[in-house]
């Protein structure tokens, strides 16, 4: 069940990094039409129930979904009720604050590092990975330890589109649930103590990580 947990989270926030860094990017650097839209998409997430986005994601995962066909079709399988399902729940709950930390840190940037790189004959790859990168990674980092932090911590969405199968997709939230529904509060109280020590353990990596990027560089 811990290990479930530790990979589902894992695996959210895998996918978050890559989708995240390449939204936020945009969002810092380029001025485009349909910025404002695209900012509350990001952030939608955090106002939608999770039972809903757990809606929308059955809806998208299943045999009928666009991503349930494709699966279905090329692998045989399918998406819902499986852990990677879970995965994709925690990931979307998550994003938000992984996104929001990552623009946090971009923004922070002196742009003037970037413009000298390429007025030097860098191309604009180049200066992401050895500019943008190297000076944002630390709040990056932040933003995917709350992210674990929150796909850890999932339940709404992840018992909507992956149920609640012992061994399959039952996390360490949906195992806490089950233990109060069936009253035995000793089980529930252990698992809500490892998931405490989980949390405790993550938000001091994050802090350490967030009180380390608001150093200044001399």
């Amino acid at each position: 069940m811990i290990e479930l947990t530790l990979r589902v989270a894992l695996l959210a926030t895998a996918v978050n990094l890559p989708l995240a860094v390449v939204v936020s990017w945009f969002m810092t650097r380029k001025k485009f039409h349909g910025a404002f839209v695209v900012d509350i998409l990001i952030s939608l997430p955090l106002a939608l129930p999770p039972a809903a986005i757990g809606f929308f994601l059955l809806l998208l995962l299943g045999r009928q979904g666009p991503l349930g066909m494709l699966a279905d079709s090329f692998f045989g399988v399918d998406i819902v009720f499986t852990w990677v399902a879970a995965a994709f729940a925690s990931a979307v709950v998550s994003f938000p604050l992984v996104a929001r930390a990552t623009m946090v840190a971009m923004s922070a940037i002196d742009e003037r590092f970037e413009m000298s790189a390429r007025s030097l004959g860098a191309s604009p790859l180049r200066v992401f990975f050895t500019i943008t990168i190297p000076l944002s990674y630390r709040g990056i980092l932040a933003g995917l330890a709350i992210g674990f932090i929150r796909a850890l911590a999932e339940f709404g969405a992840t018992i909507t589109v992956a149920g609640n199968i012992p061994g399959r997709t039952q996390t360490l939230s949906l195992a806490i649930y089950t233990s109060v529904q069936m009253r035995d509060d000793s089980t529930a109280l252990l698992l809500a103590g490892i998931s405490v020590s989980l949390a405790v353990i993550t938000l001091f990596v994050h802090n350490k990580l967030l009180g380390r990027a608001k150093r200044p560089v001399w």
